[in-house]
């Protein structure tokens, strides 16, 4: 039996949700969409093997990366006796230029509804909506959210973001109250470069050292 990791990695881009995935150059499954991973090698822990995988072939580097689950159904993998340790992962992808290397003949970000329509090797369609699964039950309970944005943003552009993973309509003015008398977010005295209902709206970040210590003390978010 030999082990490989996988790497679900999600990233908010153009109003849409979406997922990194390669295509692969070898066999099996050859040319097929499949997620970044690989072999963990005899001198690797897994979430090693996860982050060299995701370099090599995408070259994207993550700070947000959680162990999602192990997969051992017994005809996974045509390959053999294979099981796989899911990692799941957010990102922010304007930060990064895709670059295909080693096992992957080309990088892409893909939307998830996309994804889940098509045809994924292997068994990671399965993965996939157990990784969706799981971002959308955290998403309500830690701010994970914020990894998906870029370090500055307007709150409409966040009300976005949790509608569009929820896969639901969320009243504005309550998020918006709910949000804001959490404390973690800070208004700069910037301005977005774009225009809504006539004026440029404000910028805001999130003071991840502030929730952190919140959290230290007992404080639930939960939206």
């Amino acid at each position: 039996m030999k082990v490989t990791v996988d790497a679900v990695v999600f990233g908010y881009t153009e109003d849409e949700l979406k997922v990194l995935l390669i295509g692969r150059k070898f066999q099996p499954f050859k040319g097929m969409l499949a997620f970044p991973g690989g072999y963990v090698l005899e001198n690797e822990r897994a979430r090693e093997t996860v982050t060299r995988e995701l370099k090599e072939e995408t070259n994207v580097e993550v700070d947000y990366l959680e162990q999602l689950y192990t997969f051992t159904k017994v005809d996974r993998d045509p390959r053999g006796r294979i099981i796989t340790i899911a990692y799941y992962a957010l990102v922010n992808p304007s930060k990064f230029n895709l670059i295909a290397d080693t096992d992957a003949s080309d990088a892409q970000w893909v939307s998830v509804k996309e994804a889940l329509k098509g045809t994924l090797a292997f068994d990671h369609k399965s993965i996939l909506e157990y990784a969706l699964v799981r971002l959308r039950n955290k998403i309500k309970y830690e701010p994970i959210g914020f990894d998906l944005l870029s370090d500055k943003f307007t709150f409409n552009q966040l009300h976005n973001l949790y509608e569009t993973v929820l896969g639901k309509t969320l009243d504005r003015t309550n998020f918006q109250k709910k949000f804001l008398k959490f404390g973690i977010l800070v208004p700069t005295k910037e301005k977005a470069d774009i225009v809504t209902a006539g004026k440029k709206p404000k910028l805001f970040y999130f003071d991840k050292k502030k929730y952190e210590k919140m959290k230290k003390s007992g404080f639930l978010f939960d939206i």
